[in-house]
């Protein structure tokens, strides 16, 4: 059976070197004004520092991936004139590309380089696929409204070119992404395909009548609210068996923007789950469902995955994420006299127990002692303190490792 990559967001740095440590193949990052997840805090990945993002993903066994995947207009093109020779210098694996005139130059100017073609070019079928293969495309990143049938339908017509599929994440109310709500709602401020959406189907709506100016009557969808463009985050974890099958080279999870936890956690779940399936085909991957519970969502749904985009697809009730665990801390990799430095993003109090998740492992523990950063004793370590915790037991490459609250939330659905 073949091997499949695992293909993770790496927002900055920081999350790069998470996501690969956490099990990612490969990871895929843009830079500021060519990219539809513009990136602003952080160790953000600029045209300056590009060299060295590739070389720490390939320093640690992965691909790395540049999306130059926006709408371009005139000025964007003669930017990117202004800025591909640091694009070529910096030797990315491929260029994720939607707009055919970013296309045309990558071709031109980076030579050699395998051009990904992205989901927002909507491809559909496999005669879409053929097309962008025979222009010189390796890859063709398939729209998510596709079935997992149809995808097995354009493997089989076309062999020769790489598929990658979407499992996890944030999904757009609009097809493949192509949404000018908020170009609209924001006075052309936040350009969704430049980047910027401000994500007006988050938002929740009330009705005011023409003549009746200040007199707001809410948009029941029904008794959970009206959230009414708002989808369900996408998961596919318990179909990586049919994706496979069907042919599909690369999962690909979304969220540039997600926290540092969140790219971790998820790609842990997947790798896990991808590993147990191509040792055992018979593999029950339900367990890593739960485990994706555990990091933000809004609900989950296998989306157009199984044929058909049910009412239930939508999250009524909730526009911003909700994780069924609480993300409590994370290691900095110093240790001093059995203490270990974190980072605190949740409360921690003396004597809590928690569970603590690394490359490798996952455990509960104990928080048995904890010390501020003069090695004070302290009962409770607030939320983004750095302080010195005793754990009963520590994970072995403590460097990357979490702690996170135990079991799932009840909220969470």
């Amino acid at each position: 059976m073949k091997n499949v990559e695992l293909l993770m967001p790496a927002g900055n740095l920081e999350k790069l070197e998470y996501a690969i440590k956490y099990g990612a193949n490969a990871v895929y990052f843009g830079v500021v004004d060519f990219s539809l997840r513009a990136m602003r805090k952080g160790s953000i990945i600029t045209p300056d520092n590009l060299n060295h993002a590739v070389e720490l993903a390939h320093d640690l066994g992965a691909k790395a991936y540049l999306t130059l995947n926006i709408f371009a207009f005139n000025d964007d093109i003669k930017l990117l004139e202004n800025n591909i020779e640091k694009f070529a210098e910096a030797k990315p694996d491929a260029v994720i590309i939607s707009d055919f005139g970013i296309f045309n130059l990558v071709k031109n100017k980076m030579p050699g380089t395998d051009i990904h073609i992205s989901t927002q070019t909507n491809t559909l079928n496999y005669e879409s696929v053929k097309f962008w293969r025979d222009l010189g495309a390796s890859r063709v990143i398939l729209a998510r409204e596709l079935a997992i049938k149809d995808i097995a339908r354009i493997r089989k017509e076309v062999p020769d070119i790489e598929l990658e599929s979407f499992v996890h994440g944030s999904q757009c109310v609009s097809f493949s992404g192509r949404c000018l709500l908020s170009d609209y709602f924001t006075d052309g401020e936040r350009k969704a395909n430049h980047g910027n959406c401000s994500q007006p189907c988050r938002w929740s709506y009330k009705l005011v009548e023409e003549t009746r100016p200040g007199q707001y009557y809410e948009i029941n969808q029904d008794e959970r609210g009206t959230h009414i463009l708002s989808p369900k985050d996408l998961c596919l974890v318990e179909y990586i068996p049919q994706l496979i099958e069907a042919g599909v080279d690369s999962l690909k999870v979304e969220g540039r923007t997600k926290s540092l936890y969140y790219v971790s956690a998820v790609a842990k779940a997947y790798r896990n789950a991808i590993d147990d399936y191509l040792r055992d085909n018979n593999a029950d991957l339900s367990k890593y469902y739960t485990e994706l519970q555990k990091v933000g969502n809004r609900g989950y749904t296998t989306g157009f995955a199984l044929g058909e985009n049910k009412p239930d697809s939508y999250s009524y009730d909730i526009s911003k994420g909700l994780a069924g665990a609480d993300f409590l801390c994370e290691f900095k990799g110093l240790e001093k006299d059995g203490y270990y430095l974190v980072k605190i993003k949740n409360k921690i109090l003396s004597g809590d127990d928690v569970e603590i998740i690394s490359p490798d492992e996952q455990f509960i523990t104990k928080a048995e002692k904890i010390l501020d950063e003069d090695f004070d004793e302290i009962q409770v370590a607030n939320t983004n303190a750095d302080v010195w915790i005793k754990f009963s037991e520590i994970p072995k490459d403590y460097k990357y490792a979490m702690a996170r609250t135990i079991g799932v939330k009840s909220h969470v659905s």
